[in-house]
């Protein structure tokens, strides 16, 4: 496991938080059953809030990686489909005028943050303007939490390496289907390409410091 040694600095550090849907993290949410027993375990969408809530405090910049909203006719003339987006047809996940497709209330964007382009597959990058919106803020490293572990997290922290920014994934701030899922992603795979991995305790630290730093007199 990976672990932060550089302080953040609020002014190009931003939060990045992953498809905060209903469907996903609120009961009665299509996919909730299926990652309930792992979020439930590790507290994620609480501590998820924690940061969240942590981040605005300090005006760290934040923004939001969303799957895309499923419509009608979605997929239908495709020449090829992915087995995620497959699945996602077939269960109509997060369709789009449905409780299920709106933010969690606790993850309502507030004014001035960035919400992403809608990610087709997993990756928050992948045709979508997330990367211009972090470059614009003058964002260099990023603070990730959401969903799901082995897919849009996993995915997302890849592109952001390959793309040069450093990246921190908070371990008890996302969830997955399965521990086993959730071991491969943040102990085989991520730490390939995450800087740091660590719990949602030491992030509060670190992102209450660089509040702290940003608001020191010179």
């Amino acid at each position: 496991m990976t672990h932060l040694t550089v302080p953040f600095d609020v002014t190009n550090t931003g939060l990045l938080v992953v498809d905060p849907y209903n469907d996903f993290i609120s009961e009665g949410g299509k996919i909730w059953s299926r990652i309930q027993s792992v979020a439930e375990a590790n507290n994620c969408v609480e501590h998820m809030a924690q940061i969240l809530q942590a981040a605005r405090e300090v005006k760290m910049p934040v923004f939001f990686a969303m799957h895309h909203r499923y419509r009608e006719g979605d997929y239908e003339n495709w020449k090829y489909i992915a087995p995620i987006q497959r699945a996602a047809w077939h269960r109509k996940s997060f369709s789009y005028g449905t409780w299920g497709g709106e933010f969690r209330a606790e993850f309502v964007p507030a004014p001035g943050e960035s919400v992403a382009q809608e990610h087709w597959c997993s990756s928050g990058f992948a045709n979508t303007d997330l990367d211009n919106l972090l470059k614009r803020r003058g964002i260099q490293r990023v603070i990730v939490i959401g969903l799901i572990a082995h897919t849009c997290i996993e995915a997302t922290v890849r592109f952001a390496a390959e793309l040069g920014y450093d990246v921190t994934v908070i371990n008890d701030a996302v969830a997955d289907y399965s521990d086993e899922m959730m071991r491969a992603a943040l102990e085989i795979n991520m730490p390939n390409y995450a800087n740091a991995i660590i719990s949602t305790e030491e992030v509060l630290q670190a992102i209450a410091s660089a509040g702290a730093l940003a608001v020191a007199p010179e």
